[in-house]
């Protein structure tokens, strides 16, 4: 029995905190490949922030020594030492930030591309009832979105908390040391400061969520949008598809602004927090020169100071919200890289060797929802070389013997055997690679025709690939084209028509040389000359190659080995296509009303 179904579809409400430790310790282990660049921008940035605060010591002693210095005239070349100094460490500080922005950018990039490969890996090893439950827009937004945030965090969140630390510490220590009574009166905001942070953590952290959510909600409408865009125009449905693309980005629009509001109203509160401390520190420091306790120098320096210090404390908002953001994405990052496939190899899983061609059903049940079984006791065997025919009406479970033939998906009850190998003990890699399927939606990656053609058989020459489209018919048509197998074909095939992209699956299937052929409804949706010339190929190619073939077209099946009726999951009829005339059931009667409906129309 199946086990209950991971939905990923509540994008983003998560209750991670600001810091989860295990979700940390995860991203750190793709770090630890880069933890050199990592190293070599944390020490650069060490030396930024020395530069930083070494800028208002050189203030001070420019004013104190040079400009006004006590009971003597001013320095002239004293001060263009400390001007000329000034300038060369800017122009120093130039190259430590780039090689800091660089390296650090570099590390993230690097990072970032390990996350998107083992993520995309992994999605693409899943089983089909992961794609099955899961919207596709939505998997992207995995992809894209959060791992974007995951870049914020490499590339600012980790080094900036690191380097304010950093900076803080440098900064109190000028601080105390120039100063005792002007630093504490400095610290007095700094609760006021952090209550303001939590305030905002409050209201940012649900504002944030929401909008993650909602940016989600518009990239899964997009994907649906633009990979539905024949049907949307086939049914006049632009403007009402515009319409509910409209709603969905209001309601991101209006959530980001919500978020807006929240950064709108704290950073002012922040400013003014700022703006109390340095008038705190401007009044006493004034006092204190006219006390002569204080220079002039040292006042300016500790008003730089000053600004300093508050600087990474209004930063901690910012970087609590690239965190949290940080922190919710990976978390749905390793959602899905938890998510085991249902269907995998077992540990002693074996190679399959070069297979003959038969194929055994026993006793096989299936649902793909918890106790709704599709089929039910399945009994069938296809001799090599064999043609089964499997017909049925719309719901049968014609389409589900075969994807459980190929482990598309994995049995409930029962086993299936190919040429005596249990399809369970076998690697999948070695059971897909001797079959072949053409299905009805034809799906064509963008490329040309000839990238799609090899797309199973890497290896095969020009004139196998050719040999391939000939025996299907489809070379004639690739050969009138202007740029023959070169023709790029678009998304999906866009820029063909379904016959012939239907005729290029086919020479892709047949090009792989599988000893299982599986043609799930690939005529029904040719025209009746691409039938009549694809009927006339299958004559010769599906002899002594084992197949399965489900027509919607029962006229097509006529020749098949052994039809095989399908109702309700159930074999209800075996035979001939003669044989199964002859009984008069529910063969005859599919095939009468295909044939009263071909005649009417």
């Amino acid at each position: 029995m199946r086990g209950p179904h991971m939905h990923f579809d509540s994008e983003e409400e998560s209750n991670v905190g600001f810091y989860d430790k295990q979700l940390m310790s995860r991203l750190i282990k793709f770090v630890s490949p880069h933890k050199g660049k990592l190293i070599i921008s944390l020490i650069l940035m060490i030396l930024a922030s020395g530069y930083s605060m070494v800028t208002p010591y050189l203030q001070k002693i420019a004013i104190d020594e040079y400009i006004m210095p006590p009971d003597k005239p001013g320095n002239i070349n004293g001060l263009t030492m400390i001007a000329l100094l000034y300038i060369g460490l800017s122009i120093l500080n130039v190259f430590i930030s780039f090689g800091r922005s660089y390296i650090l950018a570099w590390m993230g990039q690097s990072v970032i591309y390990d996350i998107s490969v083992k993520l995309f890996s992994h999605i693409q090893k899943m089983s089909m009832e992961f794609f099955d439950r899961s919207e596709t827009g939505r998997i992207i937004s995995r992809i894209t979105n959060d791992v974007q945030a995951l870049n914020e965090l490499f590339t600012r969140g980790i080094t900036s908390i690191i380097g304010d630390v950093v900076s803080m510490i440098g900064i109190v220590a000028f601080m105390l040391y120039m100063n005792v009574k002007l630093s504490l009166l400095s610290f007095t905001l700094i609760p006021l400061l952090f209550l303001a942070g939590i305030l905002f953590r409050t209201k940012g952290r649900k504002a944030f969520r929401e909008v993650r959510k909602k940016v989600a909600n518009v990239t899964s409408k997009l994907e649906e949008g633009i990979s539905g865009v024949r049907v949307v125009k086939s049914f006049s449905r632009e403007d009402k598809n515009i319409e509910h693309f409209d709603r969905t980005n209001e309601e991101n629009l209006s959530a980001n602004m919500q978020a807006v509001k929240v950064w709108s109203i704290y950073f002012p509160i922040i400013e003014v927090i700022t703006a109390v401390g340095t008038s705190i520190v401007l009044w006493n420091g004034g006092v204190q020169i006219m006390g002569e306790q204080l220079t002039r120098g040292e006042l300016v320096a500790f008003l730089g100071y000053v600004h300093m210090f508050y600087m990474p404390v209004r930063q901690l908002s910012r970087i609590f919200t690239t965190m949290q953001s940080a922190m919710a994405a990976a978390e749905r990052i390793f959602e899905i890289l938890d998510t085991e496939p249902e269907v995998k190899e077992l540990p002693d899983a074996e190679e399959l060797p070069d297979i003959v061609g038969e194929v055994k059903y026993e006793d096989v049940s299936f649902a793909y929802e918890e106790d709704e079984y599709v089929l039910h006791n399945l009994n069938l065997t296809a001799e090599p070389g064999q043609t089964v025919a499997i017909v049925g009406p719309t719901g049968a479970g014609k389409s589900t013997v075969v994807n459980l033939l190929t482990r598309l998906y994995d049995l409930e009850e029962g086993n299936i055997y190919i040429d005596g190998y249990n399809i369970k003990d076998i690697k999948l890699h070695s059971l897909r690679s001797q079959m072949g399927i053409v299905l009805q939606d034809s799906f064509l990656f963008s490329g040309t025709i000839r990238d799609n053609i090899v797309y199973g058989n890497l290896d095969a020459s020009e004139e196998d690939m050719i040999r391939a489209s000939e025996a299907v018919s489809a070379h004639r048509f690739i050969s009138q084209l202007p740029k023959g197998y070169d023709t790029e074909v678009g998304e999906r095939g866009a820029k063909l028509s379904i016959g012939q992209r239907q005729l290029v699956s086919f020479a892709r299937a047949l090009l792989a040389d599988p000893r299982i052929l599986i043609l799930d409804e690939a005529t029904s949706s040719v025209d009746a000359y691409t039938e009549v010339l694809i009927q006339k190929a299958l004559e010769k190619l599906l002899k002594n190659r084992t197949s399965f073939v489900i027509a919607h077209r029962l006229s097509t099946i006529v020749n098949a080995d052994k039809l095989i009726v399908l109702d309700n999951g159930r074999i209800v009829e075996t035979g001939t296509h003669q044989e199964l005339l002859d009984k008069n059931g529910l063969y005859k009667k599919l095939y009468d009303m295909q044939f009263v409906s071909e005649s009417a129309s």
